[in-house]
């Protein structure tokens, strides 16, 4: 049975899952300008959603069980990823790293055998959320919402464009993130418990996401085609600007990889995060500003998760066990658009007696939802963060986003459905 205090943290979890599916209605309440127009401005943040409700529950735990057991149950938590996604959230943005990116994009576009206008467009779609696989999902989430907002997304219009590219951008990075066994976070929960190493990813997940990666990019851009081709979408803001030199560009590469390959020790990626942010002021005219704000705001966004998810194992553990694999694999999708996907999968990694198939639908089922919602995967707020004040009242709508999710999911649904080894 479970205690007072896991029920009460599952029905502030729901709370919470409801709270960011209500954002435009608080968005609407600070538009008017009202007494309290600050409180709904902080309540339709979709960044502080979690962090406030694991906050009440936190406050909830204290006064029924003493701050002793709140304070030692937010010890046992583990906020590396939160930390990490922080991290590399702001080096991945820097202009140094941004202007690097597209300069290969263009290069890549014009060695394409299209108009250059819709290749740039396919590979911002394609081949940036697949580089996740090697510079981890988060990085590659930054990387891709900071090309699409300075290339298309500035403009006011084109309301529906963007949020069809928002949607074919979270399914792409979730799913494009599995080429390795490193740099997906539900894959990197099980992959050491289930003996997955790169080459196995590689053969089971990374060609069946590729495909996928793929054809949604390659559907998006035809369906833009037209708009794309004629200027009225996009149309990136020039910089007049010197280019950043070489020298500095190579010191932000050496901190981007420094932070990747130091993804699991807190203490190690913190470090390289404060000689990179000294450094940026030590030749800030090289640089933008940093998205420390946005950043700070994503991993609270993250450590709220943490808090709030640790005490849904009662319930989805025992859920996740008594399914087929067919069955776990189409739960799994619909249970990630309501939890993180990481979580997920590591819930499912403790399940005894689970075979290669039924491993597979967990993990494939749970990065195929990764998309659907904000919190569905961990570098979604980042995409979100980014992006969301480009949309009308500064604010992305969940059910427009589930909408516009929904058929690059089915394709990858379809992809990772594909007859495999396991059958």
């Amino acid at each position: 049975m479970p205690s007072h205090i896991e029920v009460i943290a599952t029905a502030l979890f729901v709370i919470a899952i409801v709270h960011t599916f209500s954002v435009p209605v608080f968005a609407g309440m600070a538009n008017r300008k009202g007494r309290h127009a600050g409180l709904w401005h902080m309540l339709s943040e979709v960044e502080v959603v979690f962090g406030v409700w694991a906050g009440v529950m936190l406050v909830v735990m204290a006064l029924l069980s003493g701050a002793d057991s709140a304070i030692a149950y937010l010890d046992g938590r583990n906020f590396t990823e939160p930390a990490f996604v922080f991290a590399i959230m702001v080096v991945a943005a820097s202009r140094p790293i941004i202007q690097l990116v597209n300069q290969l994009v263009r290069i890549l576009a014009r060695l394409t055998p299209i108009r250059t206008e819709l290749a740039t467009f396919f590979i911002t779609l394609s081949i940036v959320p697949l580089s996740g696989s090697f510079i981890t999902e988060p990085a590659a989430m930054t990387v891709a919402a900071l090309m699409l907002r300075d290339a298309y997304f500035w403009r006011p219009e084109q309301v529906g464009f963007k949020y069809m590219t928002l949607g074919v951008l979270f399914v792409n990075i979730s799913i494009g993130g599995v080429l390795t066994s490193f740099a997906a976070p539900p894959v990197l929960m099980v992959a050491q418990t289930f003996g997955w190493d790169a080459a196995f990813m590689a053969t089971h997940f990374g060609w069946r996401a590729a495909a996928a990666v793929c054809l949604n990019a390659a559907v998006l851009t035809l369906v833009c085609r037209k708009y794309l081709l004629a200027g009225e979408i996009g149309g990136a803001r020039g910089d007049s600007r010197p280019p950043v030199s070489p020298y500095v560009t190579f010191v932000h590469l050496l901190c981007l990889v420094g932070i990747v390959l130091g993804a699991h020790h807190a203490i190690v990626f913190l470090a390289i995060l404060l000689m990179f942010i000294g450094y940026t002021h030590a030749y800030d005219r090289h640089q933008d500003p940093l998205l420390i704000r946005e950043g700070l705001m994503v991993g609270f966004f993250l450590a709220g998760l943490v808090v709030l998810g640790g005490m849904q194992k009662w319930w989805l553990q025992d859920l996740l066990a008594g399914l087929s694999p067919i069955v776990l694999y189409w739960g799994a999708t619909a249970l990630t658009a309501v939890t993180d996907n990481a979580a997920l999968t590591y819930l499912g990694s403790l399940v005894d007696g689970t075979n290669e198939l039924w491993r597979y639908m967990l993990v494939a089922g749970a990065v195929t939802g990764g998309g659907l919602t904000v919190i569905a995967n961990a570098p979604n707020p980042a995409g979100f963060s980014i992006l969301k004040n480009y949309f009308p009242s500064g604010a992305i709508s969940p059910l427009k986003l589930l909408a516009a999710a929904a058929v690059p999911t089915a394709v990858a649904a379809f992809m990772f459905l594909l007859p495999n080894a396991f059958s």
